[in-house]
């Protein structure tokens, strides 16, 4: 059950430091200067973490079983960055923020999983993405 549960603690504490994170981007530095400087640690962490996971291991051997996924998964966790940087630069608060981008983020995946997966769009998907929506609706309602 461990297994199964760890992963899923590890995004979610990493995903709420992402955004404390993402909030605390001096303004007046450009996002692509930070960046630059997050990819660098992350970098160098990654490296470092596949020595510890692997004693001994090869990271050239590696890279050799690289296919197109990481190099535009590099593209696109810029954007998805600088992104958040901007989102909170515009004035976003993180309570609304995620909300609003997790939501329209499953309403979209789960048409994507269908699309690209084959994966099944239930009665219960259905319900559960306009619950999505109506909720979005009031989370952004001011009283």
């Amino acid at each position: 059950m461990f297994a199964y549960i760890w992963p899923l603690i590890l995004v979610v504490f990493s995903n709420v430091m992402y955004q404390i994170c993402a909030k605390g981007v001096p303004n007046n530095i450009n996002p692509f200067a930070s960046l630059t400087v997050t990819y660098i640690v992350g970098a160098i962490s990654s490296a470092a973490m596949y020595f510890v996971f692997n004693k001994g291991g090869n990271l050239f051997n590696e890279f050799s079983k690289l296919n197109w996924a990481p190099f535009i998964f590099g593209f696109v966790l810029v954007g998805l960055e600088v992104g958040w940087i901007y989102v909170y630069k515009a004035g976003w608060q993180v309570s609304t923020a995620t909300i609003v981008q997790s939501s329209f983020l499953a309403v979209i995946l789960i048409f994507v999983g269908y699309i690209l997966y084959n994966e099944s769009l239930t009665w219960n998907k259905i319900v559960g993405v306009t619950i999505c929506l109506i909720g979005l609706i009031f989370i952004q309602c001011k009283s």
